[in-house]
């Protein structure tokens, strides 16, 4: 790699960086073009070279977080294979993730609900990607009814107690992952439940 091409790539990183930090205190959608390139000490023009505008930087962002999901999910069902349990295994799993990249869960997180409508939708395809793996590993339980909407309501709850951990000490940590182990069966006995009364 040329001089020219690795400054080019740091500052494009710089960028993205930036983007993420700012995320973190007021939400992606609500970051100006200008507050990105202030944050990233360079001249507005120079935003330019790297990116169409505001929202592409957005999809480079969810690509991002597209990139850790997948990596946290290949580690989750690693997990499950050495220990069997999918809910405890997911659980800690995903609150590691949050805990270590709150930036990145936070841009997740605030994206479902605003911003422009393509990042929403990058956004919640992802979520949906997450759904779609809870439904393939449930779908073996004979006992389950209902196993989409279980596994919307499960990924519903893991996101609202990984938001709750960030920043957590290891002993809140241990509570948040029990409370969020316990909801989590409760939706899947719930499940069971619903099978048993058709």
């Amino acid at each position: 790699m040329s001089i020219r091409s690795e400054q080019k790539e740091k500052t494009r990183q710089a960028i993205i960086q930036a983007a993420l930090r700012l995320s973190e205190e007021k939400g992606y959608p609500a970051l100006s073009l200008r507050e990105v390139t202030r944050e990233a000490d360079i001249a507005p023009a120079t935003f330019y070279r790297h990116f169409k505008d505001m929202e592409e930087l957005g999809l480079v962002l969810v690509d991002k977080v597209a990139l850790t999901l997948r990596q946290l999910m290949r580690k989750a069902r690693q997990r499950i294979k050495d220990n069997g349990s999918v809910i405890e295994s997911s659980v800690i799993t995903q609150l590691e993730f949050s805990q270590k990249n709150p930036q990145l869960f936070r841009l997740l997180t605030s994206g479902l609900t605003g911003g422009p409508l393509i990042f929403r939708e990058a956004l919640q395809k992802e979520k949906q990607f997450f759904v779609d793996e809870l439904i393939e590993d449930l779908s073996n339980d004979e006992r389950l009814a209902n196993i989409p909407m279980a596994a919307e309501l499960m990924v519903n709850q893991v996101l609202v107690a990984s938001i709750e951990a960030i920043d957590k000490k290891a002993d809140e940590l241990v509570q948040i992952q029990q409370r969020l182990i316990t909801q989590l069966r409760m939706i899947l006995l719930g499940s069971m439940a619903q099978n048993t009364s058709k």
